[in-house]
């Protein structure tokens, strides 16, 4: 500006000056048809162990007894350290000594290429059984044979076709219905009614083994995944010794490993947590 005003081209030239950012450039690599392929870098865990208060938290462990719990890492106990504060709780809040102990899991299904394991039911034995009533079992079969062996070894009911329709009706029902291969294609007007109890091979309620099947379903413990990933069962009483409840979730625990895909490997980390 001419005259006695004030002279500023240089700073308002210094203000207008581009901004440039620089990003980084991933790296690329060419592929078998010449084609360019993105390599995406691999995202590294933050490892906290040797750092003097964790990523993003105040401390390790607060000092006093009232504190923010976001402030703090989640505190993790081991199995058999929880199912002793469950104890403690129950007899501080008054509640039933014989409440249920149920186990939350959350489960990995994801497989290579986008694929994953599709939701499952399983049935365990117990090592030690909360339950007092034995379980009603309903055998399909058309040998008068089969269904006198089903019977002997503890069957509801055993039959074949003609207990369709009492099923229907509602004149008798089980806890779970078990049927030979061969009488499945007469079963098909059962399958709205009994939906998720209707036999199925991968349930393990279709097979030619009556006796060992019955046992199992008589006296097992059936738990499924929900949800796509979810598994929530009850393993025990709270008035079940430590080592008791310590041993059916570990058997359920294994039985859920069992389900994994032979690519995964070892089951080595699962996700979850006792209450």
């Amino acid at each position: 500006m001419l005259g006695g005003g004030p002279l500023c081209t240089a700073q308002s030239a210094a203000r207008s000056l581009p901004v440039r950012t620089l990003a980084a450039v991933r790296a690329v690599k060419k592929d078998k048809k010449g084609g360019v392929e993105e390599v995406k870098k691999e995202k590294r865990p933050i490892q906290d162990k040797d750092r003097h208060k964790p990523f993003g938290k105040t401390a390790w462990a607060p000092v006093d007894d009232v504190f923010i719990l976001k402030h703090y890492p989640r505190t993790v106990y081991g199995a058999a350290e929880a199912i002793q504060m469950l104890k403690r709780f129950q007899l501080l809040d008054f509640t039933p000594h014989n409440q249920p102990v149920y186990v939350d899991l959350k489960l990995d299904m994801k497989l290579e290429k986008k694929k994953k394991i599709e939701p499952f039911v399983s049935t365990v034995h117990l090592p030690h059984p909360f339950k007092t009533a034995v379980n009603r079992v309903l055998v399909f079969t058309e040998d008068p044979n089969q269904a006198r062996e089903a019977q002997e070894n503890g069957a509801a009911a055993a039959g074949g076709a003609e207990l369709i329709q009492q099923v229907l009706e509602d004149e008798i029902s089980a806890d779970f219905y078990l049927a030979v291969p061969e009488i499945l294609p007469k079963l098909l007007p059962l399958k709205n009614k009994l939906r998720k109890k209707f036999p199925k091979s991968k349930r393990g309620t279709v097979s030619t083994n009556i006796p060992k099947t019955l046992e199992l379903f008589k006296t097992g413990h059936e738990y499924l995944v929900e949800g796509d990933c979810y598994i929530r069962t009850q393993i025990a009483t709270l008035n079940m010794t430590t080592e008791q409840i310590s041993a059916n979730l570990q058997t359920v625990l294994m039985d859920v490993c069992s389900h994994r895909a032979p690519s995964a490997g070892m089951c080595t980390h699962t996700q979850g947590h006792a209450r």
